[in-house]
Parts: C-alpha cells; sequence; structure tokens
C-alpha cells in the first residue's frame, strides 16, 4: 500500500467568477501535500489512490496546452503503467469534467460527474459519500470555497473514508485573485492532522474569510457618534490609546495600528469609515 492516499475528493469550476478549486479529506497525514492542484485559467487536479503526483502537474500542462478534462485523464492514464491503481479528478477551465477510477483500486472505489465538477474517492464507506458530495455541491450556493466545503462536509456525513479521518485540505485560484491581486491562490488551507479534519477547515476558512474577504459596500460604517466611541473604547481596552486628550488624528493613528498588527489590511477603509467584520471583532476582541 506504498503510497496509498485513500481518501475523497471533489474538483469544480465556477464560471460566474472563473474560480476552479478543489477540496480533499483523507485518513492520510497531509493529503493537501499530495491530492489537490491548480492554476488559474487551465484546469484542476485531484490525484489519489496509488497517488501519481506527477498527475498533477502534468495534468495542469496538458490543459494549458488545449486539452480537454476528458484528453487530459485519458493521456495520463495511458501513459502509466500503474493506472489500475490510480484515481484522480479533473476540471478543465471551461468547466468540463472527467473522473477515473481504475481497476485495482480499494472497495468502495469510484467517482461521478455533473456540471462542472467530479467528486470521486476510494475506500469509501460505500457511494454514497460521492453521491452526496455531488448532490449537496448542485444544490447548494454561495462562492467556490463555500460549496466545496458543503460537499465535503457531506461526504463525511454520508460515511466518508471507511478507515478514518485524519487531514483534508482546500484550494481554490483565480486570476489576480490571490492576497493583494499578487497571486492567483485565493484560499490555500490545509489542516494536517486533526481529528476533525473537515470541520477545522471550515473553521479555518471562516477566519480566513474574516481577515481576508472583501468589504460589501453595505458593510461600511462611518466613525462617528455611537460607533466612534465603541471604537475608542475598544482601542483604549486593547491598548492601542489613552483615552485622554484625545483627538482624531489620535484616533486614526490608533485605529491604523490596529489594523495592520491584526493583518485586517484587505479590510482597511478610508480615513473616517470601517469594516462592521471588524468593529465586530474589536468588540469581542480581549
Amino acid at each position: 500500500m506504498r503510497d496509498l492516499v485513500a481518501t475523497f475528493s471533489i474538483v469544480a469550476f465556477d464560471p460566474a467568477s472563473e474560480e476552479l478549486g478543489v477540496a480533499v479529506q483523507s485518513k492520510f497525514l497531509a493529503v493537501g501535500a499530495v491530492v489537490p492542484w491548480a492554476r488559474a485559467g487551465v484546469g484542476v487536479v485531484a490525484t489519489q489512490a496509488m497517488a501519481n503526483v506527477s498527475y498533477g502537474p502534468r495534468g495542469l500542462e496538458l490543459m494549458a496546452q488545449g486539452r480537454t478534462a476528458e484528453e487530459t485523464v485519458q493521456e495520463l492514464v495511458a501513459a502509466d503503467e500503474g493506472r489500475e491503481d490510480r484515481q484522480v479528478g479533473v476540471v478543465d477551465a471551461r468547466g468540463r469534467a472527467a473522473t477515473f477510477t481504475g481497476n485495482e483500486c480499494f472497495d468502495w472505489a469510484g467517482g461521478v460527474t455533473g456540471e462542472h465538477y467530479a467528486a470521486q474517492g476510494n475506500i469509501l464507506v460505500g457511494v454514497e459519500t460521492v453521491q452526496a458530495m455531488a448532490r449537496v455541491y448542485e444544490e447548494a450556493t454561495g462562492d467556490l470555497a463555500g460549496r466545496l466545503l458543503a460537499a465535503l462536509d457531506a461526504g463525511q456525513e454520508a460515511g466518508g473514508d471507511s478507515r478514518g479521518r485524519q487531514s483534508a485540505a482546500l484550494l481554490v485560484v483565480r486570476e489576480a485573485g490571490g492576497y493583494g491581486g499578487q497571486s492567483d491562490r485565493v484560499v490555500d488551507l490545509r489542516v494536517d492532522d486533526h481529528p476533525d479534519p473537515i470541520q477545522e477547515l471550515i473553521r479555518i476558512r471562516d477566519l480566513h474569510t474574516l481577515y481576508f474577504g472583501e468589504t460589501e459596500p453595505e458593510a461600511v460604517v462611518a466613525v462617528d457618534g455611537d460607533v466612534r466611541e465603541e471604537v475608542v473604547t475598544a482601542l483604549h481596552r486593547l491598548g492601542y490609546l489613552d483615552s485622554s486628550g484625545l483627538d482624531d488624528e489620535q484616533l486614526y493613528e490608533a485605529l491604523r495600528a490596529f489594523v495592520g498588527t491584526e493583518n485586517f489590511e484587505e479590510r482597511e477603509q478610508d480615513r473616517g469609515f470601517l469594516d462592521r467584520r471588524v468593529l465586530d471583532f474589536m468588540r469581542e476582541k480581549r
């Protein structure tokens, strides 16, 4: 069972945002270092079972050259003498999906495809895991990362990996979608060793959204009146302000220092305004 990555995963494309992503869970240490591969504007790959890790970069290169998801899978497995021990799911940048499960993969093993996604798994309790992932992905709303996590969680609830749980990962890419618009990695999160990896992945994804999510226009509040008093109180409590002789310059310098210390640069607003989620964080922080 050398290099066995028994797991379940879902790969997908969101035509609205042009994001590509993969979510995966396994009874395997640090599954995020092996299974998920994605390139913005090109495609996404999940390679598992007796994992051939080269399927990731090779699959992305084939799609970059113009191969469809199905053509990519066909070329990968045709060139691999160990293909009957492999499992792979692929979606290209037009949302075309393909999945492959070799005949020697350990039961239960298989996959399904739907509009813009492929779900697959091996050493599962049963087919219910991939069916649940497919159903919930199709029914879910919101951004791609949230839909992938909802599908992954449903797969676990339906049985998941028959050996148990250990690690999980989430990778979503979009051109210039990363931190500061300087990378393509919208979300790249891993839980390498945890008794409940999917729930832990959901928790840290919520934190990622808090720190790096975009501020909606309706979530911007003016720092005046009661809000100003709340901000002053919080900054004083947290050690950023000496409340005596307070003026606006001191307040906004302290607020800028708080935003930088807590890594809220992506939610920083123009002088005199504040992201409501940052305000909520200030209220609760001790």
